[in-house]
């Protein structure tokens, strides 16, 4: 069957096309995605604006079709940070239902980062071991550690790369005291979780997933996206640290010349690279492994997981248009 999720994030709004059955490997077929920036449309007193709803919907309507036009027969639509976070989020999401059919299912942080979790384990297996999983979205950090399907701990912290920098890094390039201060709030707010893993002892392998983490990885010298998936891509907290410094000093401008950084995201990797450098001193992670999946397929394989195993469903209607 052909599936299609729909992420509503802090950043984007993704639709990922899959062809998906139970048992196997879900196979990309289609991608669309928009650049909305929820998370830097709020307003003082924390609400998504009319402007930011109406671009909200006017961008779903333009999935729905996407997807119609791909032929899915199901459309899994979901909403983290910037809309759970949103001061009027029940009236967004009552908004979006009205006007495109779609009921947006809000997750939580460790909803987040649990399915993130499901798809790191299915990726790299069982032989992996003991996971620790890192994931820096727009909005938030998500952490999860465990040998299973289910982690043993997970943890979201509002530790995300847009919301950072619109709060933190108001100038371009970055005043240095905005980064030192940035860079103490971001580790202490780590250092509070650190004990809820660590008991669990060391893991096996360290992975991360993220727009953040591929840029970080890739300026460090991992492969580019034009050699595939199955390319190792590995970011060494020595590297990380030899790069923060020289963020710091780029304009965005300068920063989106790097190698595998958008021009979208380049205001952001700053404050994305502190949050993966603190996390990586704290946890003691000397280099870590990126997972080409995450939450997206996360969401996906749950959905397949519940499918029985002889025959998908029927087709069932999409939303108008």
């Amino acid at each position: 069957m052909r599936l299609g999720v729909l992420d509503v994030g802090s950043n984007t709004v993704h639709l990922l096309v899959v062809d998906a059955h139970p048992g196997a490997r879900p196979l990309p077929a289609h991608s669309h995605k928009a650049e909305l920036r929820l998370a830097e449309l709020l307003d003082a007193s924390g609400a998504i604006g009319t402007d930011g709803v109406d671009r909200l919907i006017a961008t779903v309507h333009a999935a729905l079709q996407a997807a119609e036009d791909k032929g899915c027969e199901e459309v899994l639509p979901f909403a983290t940070s910037a809309v759970r976070e949103a001061s009027n989020a029940d009236a967004v999401l009552a908004r979006v239902k009205d006007e495109t059919g779609v009921d947006l299912q809000v997750l939580s942080g460790e909803e987040e980062a649990r399915l993130t979790f499901l798809a790191a384990r299915r990726w790299f297996g069982w032989s992996a071991g003991k996971l620790l999983l890192l994931d820096i979205g727009g909005g938030s950090l998500e952490i999860a550690y465990g040998i299973d399907e289910e982690p043993d701990a997970a943890v979201s912290l509002p530790l995300g790369a847009g919301r950072l920098t619109a709060a933190w890094l108001p100038d371009d390039p970055a005043d240095a005291t905005d980064v030192r201060a940035l860079r103490r709030h971001v580790r202490a707010q780590i250092a509070r979780t650190v004990h809820e893993f660590t008991r669990f002892g060391p893991p096996d392998h360290v992975v991360a997933t993220s727009k953040t983490f591929k840029q970080l990885a890739r300026i460090a010298g991992a492969p580019g996206s034009g050699e595939g998936l199955y390319v190792q891509r590995e970011l060494s907290r020595k590297d990380l640290e030899e790069w923060v410094p020289k963020l710091s000093a780029m304009t965005s401008g300068q920063r989106a010349a790097l190698p595998g950084v958008s021009e979208g995201r380049a205001a952001q990797l700053l404050a994305g690279a502190l949050v993966a450098e603190g996390a990586m001193d704290l946890f003691g992670v000397e280099e870590l492994e990126i997972c080409p999946w995450a939450l997206r397929e996360g969401v996906i394989l749950r959905r397949l997981d519940h499918l029985p195993e002889a025959a998908a469903p029927a087709p069932g209607p999409l939303p108008e248009v």
